[in-house]
């Protein structure tokens, strides 16, 4: 049953018709439900699509079945099966993944051409103006939503809004097959309320360092100015100081494109142990690799990040003659260049490795910068 959640629509929709109308589409469990659909005998049984327990393959996506006990998307696979024993892994099938996206996103065209995917199950809309005519941004995607469980037997959560951070956190909400929509006059009551984890880009790192800062809610942080914000997160800081007010001028960009796939992680306790730093290096490759292959994409650059307990930061990157996506060269690239650091002498906060260089298949000996479809 579909589920909706519409904030104040009869005083504030008037003041919806003059702001931008945005909506993110978010596709529930993506390949797993895909995969259910394909095969009857997996509907209602716990399913990861990813590697196998026993290389170091990691989850692409769950069902929600497998979500109960705990499994999520860029969880190493031995961490899946330990945590639901009757797990069943599905190797992904990217190319029927991402033909069933172009048929998702043939279901956006028919009301507006400014599509901006994230990936091959999310994307926002620009529907200030659409194809159809249709006033309200809540009924195009009531019907979005309807022609993807007709057509293509899967469901999708929504959120609409004035902007796309507000839109992107709304489709979270009532997930799976949900619909949210946050009014003009909601918005900063709405982020004032919002606890700090679910401000997408939040990780969990630097939300316990606002936790410990006594800062739970955007109404905290809303508390500080913005150099406060700067002096505490960085660049990041000018951020939160905006969309806390419900200020998020991005446009909805329907020729961007995929410059780069990276993958990285702040680690709780920071890292001393150059074994321990291979074992992460080994899982963000096998996270990075994943995503190269959704998107049938291979690189030339290996770009390895680090970031120290002192917040020192420096990056190192490598060029290889011959176009990759394999978790193994992607792994064993950013050792060596991690190798040539001084891990050693210094104890590591983070780590991220970066694939760009992206060479086109149809032109092995031209370099491209490939869209995300």
């Amino acid at each position: 049953m579909q589920k909706y959640c519409v904030i104040d629509v009869p005083r504030t929709l008037h003041l919806f018709m003059t702001q931008r109308k945005i909506i993110h589409i978010d596709m529930d469990a993506f390949y797993a439900s895909v995969e259910q659909r394909d095969n009857p005998e997996l509907k209602g049984k716990p399913i990861a699509v990813g590697g196998l327990p026993d290389s170091r393959g990691v989850v692409a996506t769950a069902s929600y079945e497998a979500r109960k006990f705990g499994v999520r998307s860029a969880m190493p696979s031995k961490r899946a099966i330990q945590l639901c024993p009757d797990l069943i892994f599905i190797f992904p099938r990217f190319a029927v993944y991402k033909s069933v996206s172009q048929q998702v996103r043939e279901i956006f065209h028919r009301h507006t051409d400014l599509i901006e995917p994230l990936s091959l199950d999310e994307a926002y809309l620009d529907v200030t103006e659409n194809k159809q005519q249709i006033g309200s941004a809540i009924g195009i995607a009531m019907q979005i939503k309807a022609a993807i469980r007709d057509e293509l037997q899967l469901t999708a959560s929504a959120g609409v809004s004035i902007n796309k951070f507000v839109a992107k956190i709304a489709s979270d909400m009532n997930k799976p097959d949900g619909l949210t929509f946050i009014a003009p006059d909601k918005v900063e009551a709405f982020m004032e309320s919002l606890p700090v984890n679910k401000f997408h880009g939040v990780g969990k790192v630097t939300a316990e360092k606002m936790n410990m800062l006594k800062l739970f809610t955007g109404a905290d942080l809303k508390r500080l100015s913005e150099v406060e914000l700067v002096r505490l997160f960085g660049k990041n800081g000018s951020f939160y100081y905006k969309i806390v007010r419900g200020i998020d001028d991005r446009p909805v960009e329907p020729n961007r494109e995929t410059k780069s796939i990276s993958a990285e992680d702040t680690f709780l306790n920071d890292l001393s142990n150059p074994t321990e730093m291979k074992e992460q290096l080994d899982r963000l490759a096998a996270i990075v690799a994943n995503r190269l292959q959704q998107y049938d994409l291979k690189g030339k650059t290996i770009t390895l990040k680090i970031r120290y307990s002192d917040f020192k930061q420096l990056t190192r990157s490598q060029t290889l003659p011959a176009a990759f996506c394999d978790p193994e060269t992607i792994a064993a690239t950013a050792l060596q260049l991690l190798l040539k650091t001084d891990i050693l002498e210094a104890k590591v906060r983070l780590l991220g490795i970066g694939v760009s260089n992206f060479v086109d298949e149809n032109n092995p000996a031209g370099d491209a910068q490939l869209k995300l479809f």
